[in-house]
């Protein structure tokens, strides 16, 4: 029996731990209570209201009312009825929100990445560190007793997904650790639909179909779920939730504190109005912003530049890059062209460049000596001048698109759009050079049957075929073309005078979806 190893590079399978702090509003507000008071809270009956459309509805409940009858989500003159010495007090949802977003900044103790799950939950990816805590078992023992000390309820779980963890801390009765060899299908199976993080209606309309159980969606197409909920938001898309829950479907963790954007400013002893003194503070600051990304090993892709004139307006000018970059003049030429119809007022006192968005950027060796050669304008460089000059709209570069007909495997869009997602590469044979706008038909003199022309001519001149090389068949795009679309065979020729043209057989002879085959030429090779 050999024992699997892991690959070198092989990263660490992920785990996600999910807090879940049913009790959030109610411990806070007993915190303060008892911080205030010297003493608990917790003895007479007390609820956190809220005013909705329905009239006032009680949000959270102590453990005192809880036992008085009172529950979540019952209006006050109903809990009041049962209990009738229930105090009550409005509930502060913005404080609550204040309080967790402190709580994942404190819960980065137990890894790098927190996550708010609002209004009461926590996300912490652990991949890779629990064992400095000697072990999931004991990680979630310490989150335990860190909370109790806190004087805070909490349930904790992981998995590895944030999906799963939460099912496993809202809903799970027994284990509360998914190993990454478990599967998470077999075993959430018996989990309330609930888990599946969905709003109400969808939840009762779930339901009401017989689908009480994670593992009933089993048994349900995904077409139908589909056809059911036609929705995007994932609150009210099962099968979404399920591709989350399951690994399916990606759901990146936004960490709760946030990177310092790099930022660059200059306040001026005295206000300027001329255009010249402003280019060249904005060329400073180009300079300042190039060696602050360079120390952040980054590149700006996005900038802004903002403008403060002495009466108290402000002119904000954005700059998007075609490619990541810190080339100071570059940054500064791009500026100059935006700051022609700036209207400074009474004169300019600050002037502050920020990136709003930056890209990891390696330092590139230019040369050897002193005095690198020019290696001249790169694209990029290029698209943003172009677009500076002439707009975004009169730019336009090719991307490739996934057809394998030759006029179809690449579409024009503006320089600064991402190029359109595709599944994988389509693995094509060599192409030409320069191809025809449109195919152009030429008259085939000889040609042996099914095979390549012997002669052709082409715009008045007659051309000997010397070499060949093909035939590369080319089907017609069943799901885009008419069923009587003939297919193509594709040659490289070569005449005798050396000229190369790519040419294509449009049919064969007696396929029965028209005459006689037609030949076009579509490229010419180098």
């Amino acid at each position: 029996m050999t024992e699997k190893v892991s690959p070198p590079n092989a990263l660490p399978p992920r785990r996600i731990m999910a807090i879940w702090l049913p009790r959030l509003a109610v411990d806070r507000w007993r915190h303060a209570e008892g911080c205030e008071r010297g003493q608990g809270a917790d003895g007479e009956p007390y609820a956190l209201i809220a005013e909705t459309a329905h009239g006032l509805r009680i949000e959270a409940v102590n453990d005192a009312g809880l036992a008085a009858g009172a529950r979540p989500g019952m209006a006050v003159a109903d809990a009041r009825a049962v209990c009738p010495a229930l105090k009550v007090a409005p509930s502060d949802r913005a404080g609550d929100l204040a309080f967790l977003e402190r709580l994942a900044v404190w819960a980065q103790r137990w890894g790098p990445w927190t996550a708010l799950d609002p209004p009461d939950g926590l996300l912490v990816d652990i991949s890779a560190v629990a064992h400095l805590f000697g072990g999931e078992e004991r990680l979630l023992a310490e989150v335990q007793t860190r909370f109790i000390a806190q004087g805070l309820t909490a349930r904790a779980a992981i998995a590895p997904t944030a999906g799963a963890a939460w099912a496993l801390a809202h809903h799970g009765g027994g284990s509360l650790i998914l190993a990454p060899q478990d599967s998470i299908e077999a075993c959430l199976a018996g989990l309330p639909v609930g888990a599946l993080r969905l709003d109400g209606e969808v939840l009762l309309v779930l339901r009401r179909l017989g689908l009480k159980r994670i593992g009933d969606l089993a048994g349900v197409g995904r077409d139908a779920l589909k056809r059911r909920f036609r929705h995007r938001s994932p609150v009210t898309n099962p099968l979404l939730r399920m591709d989350q829950l399951l690994g399916r479907a990606p759901e990146p963790l936004l960490p709760v504190v946030r990177v310092s954007e790099a930022l660059v400013q200059r306040g001026l002893l005295e206000p300027i109005r001329h255009s010249e003194l402003l280019i060249r503070v904005v060329a400073d600051l180009a300079a300042d912003m190039a060696r602050e990304l360079e120390a952040r090993g980054e590149g700006a892709r996005r900038l802004e530049l903002g403008l403060w004139r002495v009466d108290g307006d402000v002119v904000l000018r954005p700059l998007e890059l075609a490619a990541a970059t810190r080339e100071a003049t570059h940054i500064a030429r791009l500026f100059a062209g935006r700051l022609d119809d700036i209207d400074a007022g009474f004169g300019i006192e600050l002037v502050r460049m920020r990136a709003l968005w930056a890209e990891p950027l390696a330092v590139v060796q230019k040369g050897l000596g002193a005095q690198p050669e020019d290696s001249g304008t790169s694209l990029a460089a290029c698209m943003d001048r172009l677009t500076m000059r002439l707009g975004t709209a009169a730019v336009r570069r090719p991307v490739p698109y996934a057809s394998h007909i030759p006029e179809r495997a690449q579409r024009w869009q503006p320089p600064l759009e991402p190029e359109p997602v595709s599944q994988e590469e389509l693995a094509f044979h060599a192409r030409p050079l320069k191809l025809l706008d449109r195919a152009e038909q030429i008259a085939v003199l000889y040609a042996t049957p099914d095979g390549h022309p012997r002669q052709f001519r082409w715009r008045g001149g007659l051309h000997e075929v010397v070499r060949v090389e093909g035939p590369e068949r080319i089907a017609p795009e069943w799901w885009r073309e008419r069923s009587g679309t003939r297919l193509r065979d594709y040659y490289r020729i070569e005449d005798s005078e050396g000229r190369r043209y790519w040419i294509y057989r449009a049919g064969l002879a007696g396929d029965g979806r028209g005459g006689a085959p037609d030949w076009f030429l579509q490229g010419l090779c180098s």
